[in-house]
């Protein structure tokens, strides 16, 4: 019996040894890697769009909340604008009496004189009018006596009727909607109510402004971290000075309305062009309704004094004055105080009126103008990438 040969198994080429791989970042310990998947998706302005698209959709939203919280205390925004109206007036006047009184005194005295500067063109309007009160009323009924003789001689308006039967038609009309003005009415004596307890508060935070006001910014900076005072003083700082800009330009603009308006009126021979350039001259300061009221009242006045004719000019002359106020001097002195350009100036306006009616007609400038420079100066005074934080002190 032979012996068997030993069987041997064939043998492969040696195969290298294996090593466990690290996993990606984010992933489990024995998860498979996906292959062939790129690292991003989209080509890159895809990436870029998406990205900016996010940022608009985040701003979107903050400007909406922001504007959700000012309707809420929209009496507390009011009074917190004026209080800083108010402030950027007066700082210059008490600094001025600062030189010759105590700080807390200089600043009680400027806020007296701005009152007392009001209440007396105020006072010059009301006396001026009442003292010609009953030439006045003489010639308004006369004035509007001529208004219908002339307007029942036009072929078109001849069938409507006299002035008689237009009293007792308006008479008419009034009765039938008596409940909608008592509504009406209810509602504007909430609205002035709300207006006032504005201007109290106002004219309360103005005075610790005026008295205070340094002393409250560098509490409000303690919440910044100490590394960045100098950027946030360097912001503040700019736009305070755009927001005092637009007020000085505010009132430079609604001065040149008044003498513009006041020597218009004066060389057409309408009575009270004085007080009238002055109720010109305060109405500048609300946008939207002050310059119209300015020229209703005009025209009344050129109406009962002079006739329909007079009245017609006024009308023409006081829509030009307003014209040269919107397009020439509002971009020329409140734009370069504010660094707005006109364009952006007119949308800024049109869209707060839109979203805030008259509220937001009246802030949109100022706001926009701050916030575009403290954006300008926040950007320009950023420290460099990678740069470290340096702890400074107060």
């Amino acid at each position: 019996m032979t012996a068997q040969a030993p069987t041997v198994a064939p043998t492969t080429a040696a195969e290298p040894p294996t090593t466990p791989q690290d996993p990606a970042p984010g992933q489990a310990a024995g998860q498979a890697v996906p292959q062939n998947v790129p690292a991003t998706f989209g080509a890159p302005w895809i990436r870029s769009a998406g990205e900016v698209a996010w940022k608009l959709v985040g701003i979107v939203a903050a400007v909406a909340v922001v504007f959700y919280v000012v309707g809420l205390v929209q009496v507390v925004f009011v009074a917190l604008f004026l209080a800083l109206v108010f402030t950027t007036v007066l700082l210059p006047l008490g600094d001025f009496y600062d030189r010759v009184m105590p700080r807390g005194l200089a600043m009680a005295a400027s806020l007296l004189t701005a009152v007392l500067a009001v209440g007396a063109l105020v006072t010059y309007v009301v006396s001026s009018v009442v003292s010609r009160w009953e030439d006045l009323a003489t010639e308004f009924a006369t004035g509007l006596t001529d208004l219908a003789e002339l307007l029942t001689g036009i072929p078109m308006l001849a069938g409507l009727g006299g002035p008689d039967k237009w009293l007792e038609d308006g008479g008419a009309w009034l009765q039938a909607h008596a409940g909608d003005y008592a509504g009406t009415a209810a509602q504007s004596a909430g609205s002035i109510a709300e207006g006032a307890t504005a201007v109290v508060l106002a004219i309360f935070c103005t005075v610790f402004f005026l008295t205070q006001g340094g002393r409250m910014w560098r509490w409000a900076l303690d919440f910044v971290p100490a590394d960045r005072h100098d950027r946030w003083e360097a912001a503040a700082a700019a736009g305070w000075n755009s927001f005092s800009g637009f007020t000085r330009g505010m009132f430079f603009v609604a001065l040149s309305d008044g003498i513009l308006a006041g020597i218009f009126l004066s060389v057409v021979g309408v009575p009270l062009a004085l007080p009238l350039s002055v109720v010109v001259f305060l109405g500048a300061f609300i946008p939207m309704i002050g310059p119209v009221a300015a020229i209703v009242i005009s025209v009344l006045v050129a109406l009962a004094a002079k006739g329909p004719v007079l009245a017609l000019v006024v009308l023409i002359g006081m829509v030009v004055v307003a014209q040269i106020d919107a397009n020439v001097l509002q971009p020329l002195i409140t734009g370069k105080q504010v660094s707005l350009h006109p364009v952006v100036m007119a949308l800024v306006v049109a869209a707060g009126s839109v979203l805030g009616g008259l509220l937001g007609a009246v802030v949109a400038v100022p706001l926009t103008a701050v916030a575009w420079a403290v954006y300008c100066t926040l950007r320009r005074t950023a420290p460099a990438p990678g740069t470290p934080a340096v702890d400074g002190a107060d």
